[in-house]
């Protein structure tokens, strides 16, 4: 099968989790004996065409003119993903099916579709209503309309939860059996070869010290300034624990004014962004990791922390929820509730027999449903349906104009017939 992928991120661009899902489904798909091509944008020094391992990828520039704002940026790199996309297809041919990944790329897609008949599958990594509770100003519209035409173009749906086949439903209307549920995987060799670095660790925590990790972008549906207002009931009953937030964003700044008022200087440690090489390493180091995200569609982190063998606390929402079990593979929290936040990790600080056996229970789920081999399979199965459906709508439509063609022919007989007759009454009066 010849795939397209559409996205606005692939690594080394990274903006969310979106590159990793796109980077990591494709080579699956490449070791499935599938052909794939990713068209995205160019961002830096990286080069306009490689061959990473298998999948071909190219990369657009956007406009060299400056946009008047975020949604003219989108629709201008739409414009030439569309014309680095035909491109290919003049050289390579068609392909059988697209995979779009979100709003940002719904133009294109569209465009493609329409202009080379060729199917849509679109995955909605998250919804605008969802990130921001709701739709409030004009630009957030645009966005959520921009999601509900891709949904409505679409052949197949994807989304990586029931939580999110829900709040489709609920936002655009989709029918049921038009969202499929392929939940997001990991790479199971990601720790291969990667072990406990002291050295490392001392870089942000004590060897007494307990690391609490977050990892994750710091913005306000991640819920770390939750986290951070859990610290102090921690600290009272757990003083040699150590909060180390890993990643950046627009809340930085907010985030470490709680810290100060708090008075949590010497307890909280901002990293930055660290490379997968060094997070995989902070896994590796760190206790525990808390995810208490507000709104979180699927939560890859929470597995990547699973499979570094580190007991996790989430929140008890989104995707979040389906993943862990409470007591079982991880412990949850409610969302937006510090003091459950904090209950949740002194359990596992004090309890290390209940630790212990949530690792070992978290890899094995992880092993059995979160793998890229299963979810490629998932995934290939949707873009065949996809397909199937649209056989069956153009054969439908030709019958349809067949059946039309037929239909005007009779009417058409049918009218010579009458003319001929009233004329013969004609001839016959006279």
């Amino acid at each position: 099968m010849k795939i397209l992928m559409l996205t606005w991120e692939y690594p080394p661009r990274i903006v969310g989790g979106i590159a990793r899902v796109v980077h990591d489904l494709s080579k699956r798909l490449i070791k499935d004996g599938h052909d794939v091509t990713v068209v995205t944008y160019k961002e830096g020094d990286v080069p306009y065409f490689e061959n990473d391992k298998g999948v071909k990828v190219y990369r657009a520039d956007n406009f060299m003119i400056n946009p008047n704002n975020f949604i003219d940026w989108v629709l201008q790199l739409n414009f030439n993903l569309v014309a680095k996309a035909s491109e290919i297809i003049a050289k390579e041919g068609k392909f059988d099916v697209i995979h779009a990944h979100d709003w940002l790329v719904a133009a294109s897609a569209k465009t493609l579709k329409n202009s080379y008949n060729i199917p849509i599958v679109s995955t909605i990594h998250a919804t605008e209503s969802g990130r921001n509770s709701g739709i409030h100003d004009e630009v957030q519209r645009y966005i959520n309309d921009t999601e509900w035409m891709l949904t409505y173009e679409s052949t197949e749906v994807i989304v990586n939860s029931n939580y999110m086949k829900n709040e489709l439903q609920r936002l655009f209307g989709l029918p049921f059996e038009k969202i499929s549920v392929v939940p997001n995987a990991i790479n199971l060799t990601n720790y291969s070869g990667i072990e406990k670095d002291y050295d490392f660790r001392r870089q942000y925590a004590m060897d007494n010290e307990k690391i609490i990790l977050f990892s994750g972008r710091l913005v306000y549906e991640k819920g770390i300034q939750h986290l951070i207002a859990a610290m102090p009931k921690i600290i009272q009953n757990y003083y040699d624990a150590k909060l180390v937030i890993v990643g950046k964003g627009g809340m930085l700044d907010e985030l470490k004014q709680q810290v100060d008022y708090l008075g949590l200087g010497n307890k909280v440690y901002f990293t930055g962004y660290l490379d997968h090489k060094k997070l995989f390493k902070m896994y590796k180091c760190a206790d525990i990791a808390v995810f208490p995200s507000t709104y979180e569609p699927f939560g890859i982190v929470a597995l990547e922390a699973m499979l570094a063998g580190l007991p996790v606390v989430v929140s008890d929402i989104g995707g979040l929820n389906e993943i862990v079990d409470h007591g079982v593979n991880g412990m949850k929290s409610y969302a937006g509730n510090p003091n459950s936040i904090a209950d949740s990790i002194l359990t596992l600080l004090y309890d290390y027999q209940l630790a212990d056996k949530i690792v070992k229970n978290a890899k094995q789920k992880i092993k059995d449903k979160y793998n890229w081999t299963k979810v490629a399979q998932d995934t290939h199965f949707v873009y065949q349906k996809a397909i199937c459906e649209t056989v069956a709508d153009r054969q439908l439509k030709q019958l349809e104009q067949e059946k039309a063609r037929k239909t005007n022919k009779v009417k058409n007989g049918e009218g010579e017939l009458n003319n001929l007759l009233k004329f013969r009454k004609r001839q016959a009066y006279a």
